[in-house]
């Protein structure tokens, strides 16, 4: 059974039919076409699908769309158009904090939430942000690394 479920996707408001228990991750990718939001584990330990509901990371292959009716929801994508993520982006090329990629729009969503709630973090704060969040290629020191640049040059953003 299908139902109408209306929420706030990347700024804007947004209403789509479809069964309120689909995975949030499916109709990100399926319906709106935000391919940076990708599945990894498809049990919420990897973060690769990491986006932000109503301002807390969440993993959206453990949220049914159902849930997100009213609410707001950020990915990658719309991250993109905020002046936060210029800054998190440079921070992290400067650090050397990507190779491949996958779990980088996971990491940056997640350094986002970590930063709007601790601006001047400490690095164990940085590592309990980033925590839910794999990465096999770069290593957590470049990405912490990269958080500390963030929220030096962010100064103001968060």
């Amino acid at each position: 059974m299908e139902n109408k479920i209306k929420f706030i996707l990347n700024f804007e408001n947004v209403e789509i039919e479809v069964s309120p228990v689909k995975r949030l991750l499916d109709v990100l990718r399926e319906d709106f076409n935000l391919q940076g939001v990708k599945e990894g584990c498809g049990e919420g330990e990897c973060g690769a699908c990491a986006v932000l509901m109503e301002g807390d990371i969440v993993h959206s292959c453990m949220v049914a769309v159902g849930q997100v009716e009213g609410k707001e929801i950020i990915t990658i994508e719309g991250l993109q158009k905020t002046p936060r993520y210029k800054v998190l982006k440079e921070s992290f090329e400067d650090a050397g904090a990507v190779q491949c990629g996958f779990c980088t729009p996971g990491m940056i969503i997640a350094s986002d939430a970590l930063l709007r709630k601790h601006p001047d973090p400490t690095e164990e704060q940085i590592k309990e942000g980033i925590s839910g969040n794999l990465c096999r290629c770069t290593g957590y020191n470049m990405i912490i690394e990269a958080v500390k640049i963030a929220a030096k040059r962010g100064d103001g953003l968060w």
